[in-house]
């Protein structure tokens, strides 16, 4: 137990120094990646939060990084299409969207959901070093094992349903696989089915941002030439995600509980 107890608090502590770095270099606008690594951080705090969200000392800090994760979506959003529209030579589309964007950034680094999540990160060891005194840390292993083997099975039964909704299914396959790679000594994942998420992932990825791009083409007029290359990648994202999620429904046949 104390190992456990004292890898999960380590693993806090790494994500904590990624989060101090990726907000200075925000604050510094040293490179374009620093909201995208931020994100990628708090997805990692996140996921190792999730299996503990029944302990109170994990409660406020999951919390913050929920409300952390909310508000900087739209604007990592915003930052993805930019880049497609550069990409596309659309340099007067991309350029229109950079005062939004610098807004963005501006509100993200003065919100009070990242000076909460960053003083909840200071508070938290303390509060995880009484919960082991005290003895809530007990049972840890069988209870980080029983919420993973929850959403693999809530997973597997989304991908048997034929009406099912790609947008739950985008957000079932990336709990699974985050909660998998935070403890992946837990996740009874073998490795065929973890690959099989990462790419059911990136299809049902690639096919939720033209799905977003077309809502936003509605009322945002100067994304109107993209709009059919925009549909036709959208039907082939579709047909991907859907072969994809047949995959790893067949192997998640093959190894049920």
């Amino acid at each position: 137990m104390p190992g456990m107890v004292d890898e999960v608090q380590q693993h806090v502590l790494r994500i904590q120094v990624r989060l101090f770095a990726c907000r200075e270099r925000l604050v510094a606008v040293t490179d374009d990646e620093a909201l995208h690594d931020l994100r990628i951080a708090l997805r990692q705090l996140r996921s190792l939060l999730r299996p503990l969200c029944a302990l109170e000392a994990c409660t406020d800090l999951q919390q913050c990084a929920a409300q952390l994760g909310r508000l900087s979506g739209p604007l990592r959003d915003l930052e993805v299409l930019q880049a497609y529209l550069r990409l596309q030579g659309l340099d007067r589309a991309a350029q229109s969207r950079q005062p939004a964007l610098e807004q963005g950034y501006a509100e993200l680094l003065a919100s009070a959901p990242l000076a909460q999540l960053l003083r909840a990160l200071d508070d938290w060891p303390q509060e995880w070093r009484e919960a082991a005194s005290s003895g809530q840390l007990r049972g840890l292993h069988k209870l980080i094992r029983k919420r993973l083997r929850k959403d693999r099975q809530r997973l597997a039964q989304a991908l048997l349903d034929p009406a099912h909704d790609r947008h739950r299914l985008r957000l079932l396959v990336k709990r699974l696989r985050y909660a998998a790679e935070a403890y992946p000594q837990l996740a009874e994942l073998p490795g065929r089915a973890r690959q099989q998420l990462k790419q059911a992932q990136s299809a049902l990825g690639d096919w939720h941002d033209h799905w977003q791009w077309l809502l936003r083409a509605e009322t945002e007029a100067d994304l109107q030439p993209c709009v059919p290359a925009w549909r036709a990648a959208l039907q082939r994202g579709e047909q991907q995600a859907d072969l994809a999620l047949q995959a790893l429904a067949s192997e998640f046949a093959r190894n049920h509980d």
